[in-house]
C-alpha cells in the first residue's frame, strides 16, 4: 500500500470542509485541511451567513428603537443615533469570535491547517503554497462564488458597485440602494440597510421574488417588503451601470422587452446567486470535469468519478447552505471511515433571515402537484396566533401541504419572526415521516409562535381552532 501523508485531506475549511475535517478526525484519521483565507470558516463565517446576521440584528434593534416599535410597548427612548463604525465592529467580532472558534477545535482534534490553495498534482496529491502533500483521501469543499452580472463591473473597494462581500462593509448608509436581484441575498442585505435608513430598490428578472420558494409565500412576501417600504421592480431587468463618481446608473428593461429607462443610485448590490467555486483547482489534471453549471458530480455516498476523490457542499449539485455543507461533511467522513453517513436532500430547509422571517422546507405546493401529488393544504395567518399578536408579529403564515391520501407531510413554508426556528419542528417532522395529524395531535405550549404550525396543520383536514 502507498504512503500518504495524511487520511483525508479536506481542501476548503468553509462549513462543508471544517465540518468534514472535524469528524474524520473524531473518526481516528490522520487529517489535514487546506485553507487560503488569512481565518477559517469560508465564505459562510467570514463574509457571509454570520457577518450578515450580526448586521441584521443591528439593524433591526435600531429600527426597533428609532421606528417607534419600542414606544409602542412604553420604552422611551428619545431621539436615537447610529454609530455604524460600532455596529460594523461588534459584527467583525462576532466573525473572529466564530472563526477562532474553529481554528481551536482543529487544535483540539488535531487536524492540521495546511495554510494555502491546493491545487491537485494527481488524484491523491495537491500542492498547497509550493509544497507537496498526498493523502489517500482527498475531499473537494471549494464552496461557491459570487455569480457576475455580464457588463457590470464590481468594485467593493470604491462602494458603489459591490457585491455581498462589499455590501456587508459599507462604511455609510446609502442614499439609495439598488438590489440587482431578489433571492435571497439580496433581500437580506437589502433590509440591513433599509432599516438603517436608505431607500432600497430591488430589480427582479422574474415576476416574484425568491426563485424556488411556494408561489403563495413568494406572493405575500413581497406584500410584506413593500408595506415596509422597498420598492420592487418586478420582470425587469438591468442591462448597463456606469458608475461617474460616487453615483451609479442603471439601465432597465421589461424582462418581455420594452423601451428602457434610467435610476440613479449612489450604491448597488448585484446579488443574482453564487456558483460553484472550481477555479485553479486543476481538476483537469486528474481527469474530472464539471458538470454545464460548473457543478462536480458525486453519487450518493459523494464519490466523484476518480477514485478517491470525493465532493461536498456549495460545489456539488443542490441547494447552497450552509447547513447542507456541514451534513454532508459529516456524511462524507463516515463513508470514508467506512460507516454510512447519509443525507436526506429531501428535508434541507431553508430560510431568508428577514423581518419577518421566510422558511420552508420539502415541496412546495407547485412542486407537489408537478410531482404527480393529489394534495390537501393547511393554512393559518399569524395575526390569528397569540404570542405573535402580543409582540405585534402579526404578518405572515404557516401553510403546511399533505399527501391527499395518505396525510403525510410534503412541504412546510413559513413566514414568521421565528421562522428560521419554527421550520426545524417541520423538518424532524418530515424526516419520521409524520402526518398532518401527527402534528396536529401534537401537545404545543401556549402562548407561542409554533402553534400557528399546529393550527396548520389542524386546517389540513379542516378543524383549526383559531380561525
Amino acid at each position: 500500500m502507498a504512503d500518504y501523508d495524511y487520511d483525508v485531506l479536506v481542501i476548503g475549511a468553509g462549513p462543508g470542509g471544517y465540518v468534514a475535517a472535524i469528524r474524520a478526525a473524531q473518526l481516528g484519521l490522520k487529517v489535514a485541511c487546506a485553507e487560503g483565507r488569512e481565518t477559517l470558516g469560508g465564505t459562510c463565517l467570514n463574509v457571509g451567513c454570520i457577518p450578515s446576521k450580526a448586521l441584521l440584528h443591528g439593524s433591526e434593534l435600531y429600527e426597533e428603537a428609532a421606528g417607534g416599535t419600542l414606544a409602542k410597548f412604553g420604552v422611551k427612548t428619545g431621539k436615537v443615533s447610529l454609530d455604524l463604525p460600532v455596529m460594523q465592529a461588534e459584527k467583525a467580532l462576532a466573525v473572529k469570535e466564530l472563526t477562532g472558534g474553529i481554528e481551536f477545535l482543529f487544535k483540539k482534534n488535531k487536524v492540521t491547517w495546511l495554510k494555502g490553495m491546493a491545487k491537485f498534482a494527481g488524484p491523491h496529491a495537491v500542492d498547497v503554497a509550493g509544497s507537496a502533500v498526498t493523502a489517500k483521501h482527498i475531499v473537494i469543499a471549494t464552496g461557491s462564488s459570487v455569480t457576475p452580472l455580464p457588463g457590470v463591473a464590481v468594485d467593493n473597494d470604491a462602494g458603489v458597485v459591490v457585491d455581498s462581500t462589499g455590501a456587508l462593509a459599507l462604511g455609510r448608509v446609502p442614499q439609495h440602494l439598488v438590489v440587482i436581484g431578489g433571492g435571497v441575498i439580496g433581500l437580506e442585505l437589502g433590509s440591513v440597510w433599509r432599516r438603517l435608513g436608505a431607500q432600497v430598490t430591488v430589480v427582479e428578472f422574474l415576476d416574484q421574488l425568491l426563485p424556488g420558494m411556494d408561489g403563495e409565500i413568494r406572493k405575500e412576501a413581497a406584500k410584506i417588503f413593500k408595506k415596509q417600504g422597498m420598492a420592487l421592480r418586478l420582470s425587469t431587468k438591468v442591462t448597463g451601470v456606469t458608475v461617474k463618481g460616487k453615483t451609479a446608473t442603471l439601465t432597465l428593461e421589461p424582462a418581455a422587452g420594452g423601451p428602457a429607462e434610467t435610476i440613479n443610485a449612489d450604491a448597488v448590490l448585484v446579488a443574482i446567486g453564487r456558483r460553484p467555486h472550481t477555479d485553479g483547482l486543476g481538476l483537469d489534471v486528474i481527469g474530472l470535469a464539471p458538470n454545464q453549471r460548473g457543478q462536480i458530480e458525486t453519487d450518493h455516498d459523494f464519490r466523484t468519478t476518480v477514485d478517491g476523490v470525493w465532493a461536498i457542499g456549495d460545489v456539488i449539485p443542490g441547494p447552497m447552505l450552509a447547513h447542507k455543507a456541514e451534513d454532508e461533511g459529516i456524511a462524507v467522513a463516515e463513508n470514508i471511515a467506512g460507516l454510512t453517513g447519509i443525507v436526506n436532500h429531501d428535508v434541507i430547509p431553508g430560510v431568508v433571515y428577514t423581518a419577518p422571517e421566510i422558511a420552508g422546507v420539502g415541496l412546495t405546493e407547485e412542486g407537489a402537484k408537478e410531482a404527480g401529488h393529489e394534495i390537501k393544504v393547511g393554512k393559518f395567518p399569524m395575526m390569528a396566533n397569540s404570542r405573535a399578536k402580543t409582540n405585534r408579529e402579526g404578518d405572515g403564515l404557516v401553510k403546511i401541504i399533505a399527501d391527499a391520501a395518505t396525510d403525510r407531510v410534503l412541504g412546510v413554508w413559513i413566514i414568521a419572526s421565528l421562522a428560521g426556528t419554527m421550520i426545524a419542528e417541520a423538518a424532524l417532522a418530515m424526516e419520521f415521516g409524520a402526518t398532518s395529524e401527527d402534528i396536529a395531535y401534537t401537545c404545543h405550549a401556549h402562548p407561542t409562535h409554533s402553534e400557528a404550525i399546529k393550527e396548520a396543520a389542524m386546517a389540513v383536514t379542516g378543524k383549526p381552532i383559531h380561525i
